[in-house]
């Protein structure tokens, strides 16, 4: 039996956001995350222990790569074309955020003037957001 259900069960696991489509979306989910980073990145700055420095540079990294997580479940899931068609802009603000939390922004510097920059960017998709939300 065990052959059978390694045969036939599945080779690849998914996972997604949510199974059913909940409609649960929020750009502070971001936000919040890239504040965390901000804030590692600032605890990094005044702090000379080298086990803690290792410390928050691996949080900072996991952070910033949750943050990603929430943008792209917002640009796949919740932005549609109506949105990309009145935001030209929006393809590429959602590129421009994913890369300043990803290895060239927060996830590879320490500088808490990367975290700002992501959260200035996660602004303006926040503010986007709301539009459409709320338009």
């Amino acid at each position: 039996m065990r052959l059978l259900s390694r045969i036939l069960g599945p080779r690849l696991e998914a996972t997604a956001h949510c199974d059913l489509p909940c409609g649960v979306y929020d750009p502070a989910q971001a936000r919040i995350e890239a504040e965390s980073v901000k804030a590692i990145q600032q605890k990094y700055q005044d702090n000379d222990d080298p086990e803690f420095r290792t410390r928050a540079i691996l949080i900072a990294e996991q952070r910033s790569e949750l943050v990603k997580h929430h943008l792209w479940v917002l640009w796949t899931d919740y932005f549609k074309p109506p949105h990309f068609e009145k935001y030209p802009q929006l393809h590429e603000l959602v590129n421009k955020a994913t890369k300043a939390a990803g290895a060239s922004g927060t996830k590879g510097s320490m500088d808490p003037a990367k975290g700002q920059e992501l959260l200035d960017l996660i602004a303006e998709i926040d503010k986007i957001f709301w539009e459409t939300k709320n338009g």
